[in-house]
């Protein structure tokens, strides 16, 4: 990578530095620097594996300024100099035995000094050893805008763009982290062990700020969910109740009310010098052994929305910003895991020493990465331990299962019930495409896509038939808000309002309540009922968290395959078909060998298994078998 700013011992600041402007050119003394105004990240901790931090300072020219430290342990390694004179780059050494503690950046300009105060912490015990999410857990999506409004005075702030407006699909409806920790033991019941909460960072854009996705301060939640202190407690108050918080990041792009686009460090923080060139989305261009340059860089270096600036993450100060403020993240809300979005639309290279940093100093973290593609040759390319022809190397455990998940979907949308589960058995055969196809995230919907119940159009049946195939194949498992009560959406052209409609009984007005089950239909209860007793289910079986799999060819409309390991063995039988199925039961006797009978996970019901098994229409069996 080209270094974009100049590096210059301590010592030799002072002589290398042009303290000139326009005013000294003529003969004038230049203006002092001003007060900081960021100084970034915001604080660190002793004991971490990589033992440099560098920190961004922010300030009226406090390029013309000397910085200082006297803390045992802790030296300024360098000083980086970029075209912006109120920015300056200090790179610092922590010693191995420095203490935890609070000390003063001192800013010297003549007789003028300006004093910073900045804290170095002692890390929680365990920190670096902590678990990921992992084949056990089952993930809940929300979106907090979306999900509980526990505090109606933060739904607008003073001075920020985007006022409430619930009756706005596109505009923001007061869901907040208040709302979220006041519901945890509704999540908790229903099986879930992990959020994941869209991005919580401030977005204080003029429109679509609801979302998360156009950052404009990478250190700060936004005030309309809370503080980063409700952010901490929310975290530490799951981990009690057995949840994780896995956190949405995004490197590709910002939002363009950034803090940053008011006085960028130099015209190469962002890419393509500051202007908006749209991507075309040539996704396997980075991974085409055809591919031109051109369309690499169109993908890796192209704006998704004039709204939504690039980031240049050859520019390695962007890189190591974004590096240091994941983990700043991690280590300060005490995280089991990080989704990132737009994944491959970032640098290749970036992304390789990205994960290798995060992997390094959480080595049992998990990492999901967003690459929307259907197929397993594009999405692998991106998991680590992928030899690829190309020679790229990543250390990004996990993946959000794209392939599958629209394999699934279109599967029971399509309204040929002939069709069956052909599509869904030739897609898991190819799963020895990933180098651990059981770390990735395999989803029912998420807050881009229709919504579950509607793409199957409303059948209960099929409805259940896809969370069964979630709950039971070798991956790990997210549900969306909203799929438990059987929430709808459009389903012709994008709709993202219809996606991320309100979940019921988060507002006070509300008349329906998921919480509480008030309002709710008769299947919307099942629903709900069927999802609590899927999770809860599967919570308790390791069999389907680490067990083997085998499965039988789709035919006439059904599909069966096992999860089993030296002890246990669970069956699941799928039929799509609008007629009951008998299965004969000989064809599965490399698994059925001496098996009598199984127990319906969902029913308790046993059944028997002699010589065939009778599948209604549209059902999904799952037996444990006896």
């Amino acid at each position: 990578m080209t270094p974009t700013g100049r590096r210059t011992p301590v010592l030799g600041l002072i002589a290398a530095v042009a303290l000139g402007s326009a005013a000294a050119l003529a003969g004038a003394a230049p203006a002092p620097p001003g007060r900081i105004t960021h100084l970034e990240p915001p604080s660190w901790w002793v004991g971490m594996r990589h033992n440099k931090l560098q920190l961004m300072v922010h300030g009226e020219r406090i390029a013309d300024s000397t910085p200082a430290i006297d803390h045992a342990g802790v030296r300024i390694e360098a000083v980086t100099h970029v075209p912006n004179r109120n920015y300056l780059f200090i790179d610092l050494l922590i010693a191995p035995d420095a203490k935890a503690g609070t000390f003063d950046i001192v800013f010297k300009h003549g007789a003028r000094t300006i004093r910073h105060a900045y804290q170095l912490q002692a890390r929680e015990a365990g920190s670096a050893q902590r678990p990921g999410f992992a084949s056990h857990d089952a993930i809940y999506q929300i979106m907090p805008d979306r999900f509980a409004n526990g505090d109606p005075a933060n739904d607008n702030i003073a001075g920020m763009a985007d006022k409430a407006d619930r009756a706005d699909g596109k505009g923001r409806h007061g869901g907040d982290l208040r709302g979220l920790a006041g519901h945890l033991d509704y999540i908790a019941a229903m099986g879930f062990t992990q959020i994941w909460p869209t991005p919580l960072v401030e977005n204080d854009m003029p429109a679509y700020s609801y979302h998360g996705y156009a950052a404009t301060d990478h250190y700060r939640v936004d005030r309309r969910y809370g503080s980063n202190e409700d952010y901490r407690a929310l975290s530490a108050a799951a981990r009690a109740k057995g949840i994780g918080i896995i956190q949405d990041v995004v490197l590709s792009h910002i939002g363009s009310h950034h803090w940053w686009m008011k006085d960028l460090p130099g015209p190469d923080w962002t890419t393509n010098g500051g202007k908006f060139t749209p991507t075309q989305h040539h996704r396997v261009s980075v991974q085409d052994p055809y591919g031109s340059q051109q369309d690499r860089d169109n993908f890796t270096r192209g704006w998704f929305a004039s709204s939504m600036p690039d980031l240049n993450q050859v520019n390695p100060l962007v890189a190591n910003y974004l590096i240091q403020n994941n983990i700043w993240w991690i280590e300060y809300a005490g995280l089991s895991g990080l989704r990132i979005d737009t994944y491959g639309y970032s640098d290749s290279a970036f992304l390789t020493d990205y994960t290798r940093r995060l992997m390094a100093e959480y080595p049992k973290l998990n990492l999901v990465g967003e690459e929307w593609h259907k197929s397993p040759a594009v999405v692998s390319h991106w998991q680590r331990g992928k030899v690829n022809f190309d020679g790229y190397v990543s250390h990004l455990p996990s993946l959000m299962d794209f392939p599958m998940s629209e394999t699934i979907r279109s599967t029971l949308a399509a309204t040929d019930a002939a069709a069956g589960f052909t599509d869904v058995y030739e897609m898991l055969s190819q799963d020895y495409l990933y180098p651990d196809a059981g770390k990735l995230v395999l989803f029912e919907g998420n807050h881009d896509i229709a919504r579950t119940f509607s793409v199957v159009g409303e059948d209960i049946n099929l409805y259940k038939i896809s969370l069964a195939m979630l709950m039971t194949l070798p991956r790990i498992p997210q549900f969306y808000y909203g799929t438990e009560v059987l929430m709808t959406s459009e389903t012709g052209t994008r709709d993202d309002a219809s996606y991320r409609r309100d979940f019921p009984g988060g507002w006070r007005a509300d008349t329906a309540s998921a919480f509480t089950g008030q309002g709710l239909t008769a299947q919307q209860r099942e629903a709900q009922a069927f999802v609590k007793k899927l999770v809860n289910w599967r919570k308790s079986h390791s069999v389907i968290h680490h067990g083997k799999t085998m499965h039988y060819g789709a035919e006439n409309g059904t599909y069966v395959y096992f999860r089993y390991d030296g002890k246990h063995k669970v069956m699941v039988a799928l039929n799509k078909g609008d007629k009951d199925a008998v299965l004969p039961l000989d064809r599965f006797h490399e698994m059925l060998k001496g098996a009598r009978s199984g127990v319906d996970a969902i029913t308790g019901a046993t059944h028997a298994l002699a010589t065939t098994l009778n599948l209604p229409a549209r059902s999904a069996l799952i037996l444990e078998i006896e």
